[in-house]
């Protein structure tokens, strides 16, 4: 069954309902790909998608929740877009998003444009950019920092997880809704970013100079690479600039996401000062 919108509110109360299965399917990428639609959830995450434009097609609501303004607010924006609303027990709920302990909504909403000529550069000093990025949870919580040092979004480089599974749209904890994503090829990537304006920064250990102090700038696109391999060689060499964080103790390297955090919020201090 496609998921359609309609305008009707149904209740569901069989765990083989077509709806269910095809709302459970979202929970893979071959399924999102296909209809272009993905599975988010939590009030507040979807109340973070509300105020950012994006209203869900379809809200799934468990039999057992709480009155809450926002949920009615919710509900009144998915009726108003002519989405549809689902009422359902709380165990169907956790059988769609694949979650023991399911919040009380959950909500499916249109894949984003992810391609750079959807990008501006300009509306943001700073952008992150993974390469081969594995880890949905790393993908995520890259999503969320680029929201905390206001970033413009996310570019995914080469293979990287799905940006909209449910574990990295979780992780992102509503950042998928304020961060602009984009998935390209390096060659594509390259081409766009030459194309303007746009320093590449990376952390490397291949002629870099310190992190702090460097002359980071304005947009600036910091990039990490994969989470056991790092970048290859000629992508860090085809940076504007490489730098190098100290590695006080035994462990060689951070993990992706931190080290775009750390190295985030030090463009940033940068930038602003």
């Amino acid at each position: 069954m496609t998921l359609e919108r309609a305008e009707s509110r149904r209740v569901i109360t069989g765990f083989s309902n077509p709806t269910v299965k095809a709302l459970r399917a979202l929970r893979e990428k071959k399924h999102r790909k296909a209809s272009g639609k993905f599975l988010a959830e939590g009030l507040r995450l979807l109340t973070d998608a509300r105020e950012c434009g994006h209203v869900p097609e379809v809200l799934v609501l468990s039999t057992s929740r709480d009155p809450h303004p926002l949920l009615a607010e919710l509900e009144k924006s998915v009726e108003a877009a002519g989405g549809e609303v689902i009422e359902t027990s709380p165990d169907i709920l956790s059988k769609i998003t694949g979650k023991d302990n399911a919040q009380a909504v959950a909500g499916v909403f249109a894949e984003f444009d992810t391609s750079l000529d959807a990008l501006d550069r300009n509306v943001a000093d700073i952008w992150l950019v993974a390469q081969a990025l594995r880890d949905p949870g790393n993908l995520g919580t890259m999503l969320r920092t680029g929201d905390a040092i206001g970033a413009g979004g996310l570019i995914l480089i080469d293979d990287c997880a799905d940006p909209f599974s449910v574990e990295a749209v979780r992780a992102s904890m509503g950042a998928v809704f304020t961060q602009k994503i984009a998935q390209a090829r390096w060659e594509e990537f390259e081409s766009w970013l030459r194309s303007g304006d746009g320093q590449l920064v990376a952390a490397s250990l291949r002629d870099a100079q310190p992190y702090r102090g460097a002359p980071y700038a304005a947009p600036c696109f910091v990039m990490v690479g994969n989470e056991s391999r790092g970048l290859p060689e000629d992508y860090e060499m085809a940076c504007d600039l490489r730098v190098t964080m100290p590695m006080k103790g035994r462990a060689d390297s951070l993990n992706a996401a931190v080290a775009a955090a750390v190295l985030g919020y030090e463009v940033l201090a940068s930038l602003e000062g």
